[in-house]
């Protein structure tokens, strides 16, 4: 898996340019919870983060990297609190976080603005979060890396294969909870985590 390259055209040198990248962020949740994807252009986001225009071109070349940087910021967030909650859990081996995972993906989709229409980027861009990879792809290397690091797993090509499934997986049956109801129908959400408990406790002892 390659590094994520940054969307910006550079990166703020001062805390307040800095402050002012993250209203723009900002902006674009709130616009994308608005009026989705189709909705959002680089004037509206200078608008509602209440900067000129050209400061939005100073730092992004276009919407789709506003929408980037938004998801690598989505992505950075959940990989926070999950972090967060591996090292506070007792959990018996690494399969047992399929719930806690879940759990933070689904409480973002409720709380975090922007999540439940852009997520971890989809709605630009299959491969928003990295040219080379699909953005799932990318999501299952940020959870691999989490696992082996945490629970000193193996870190094996079939590892990787069963965690790429999983997120696959899982974001098809969460989409479909979320279809059926604003907040994640809970009984297709519980589906979610027996499907893929099931199949990552199956190969637990491959690795």
């Amino acid at each position: 898996m390659t590094e994520i390259r940054t969307p910006l055209r550079r990166r703020p040198a001062q805390r307040r340019s800095a402050e002012r990248v993250q209203r723009m962020l900002d902006a674009c949740a709130d616009i994308l919870d608005e009026d989705g994807y189709d909705g959002l252009t680089t004037t509206r986001i200078a608008q509602r983060a209440e900067v000129a225009i050209g400061s939005v071109y100073q730092f992004f070349p276009d919407k789709r990297a506003v929408a980037q940087a938004l998801a690598l910021r989505n992505l950075e967030e959940f990989g926070d609190r999950i972090s967060a909650r591996l090292a506070a859990g007792r959990f018996g081996d690494w399969s047992d976080t399929v719930g806690a995972i879940i759990e933070i993906f689904v409480e973002m989709h409720r709380t975090v603005p922007g999540f439940r229409v852009l997520r971890f980027g989809d709605v630009a861009d299959v491969n928003l979060l990295d040219s080379d990879a699909d953005n799932n792809a990318v999501v299952a290397d940020r959870l691999r890396r989490m696992i082996v690091d945490t629970f000193g797993v193996q870190d094996t090509p079939g590892l990787a294969t069963a965690l790429a499934i999983s997120v696959e997986a899982g974001d098809a049956v969460l989409k479909m909870a979320f279809r059926r109801s604003p907040d994640g129908d809970p009984e297709i959400v519980a589906e979610a985590e027996r499907l893929i408990h099931g199949y990552l406790a199956a190969h637990i002892q491959e690795y």
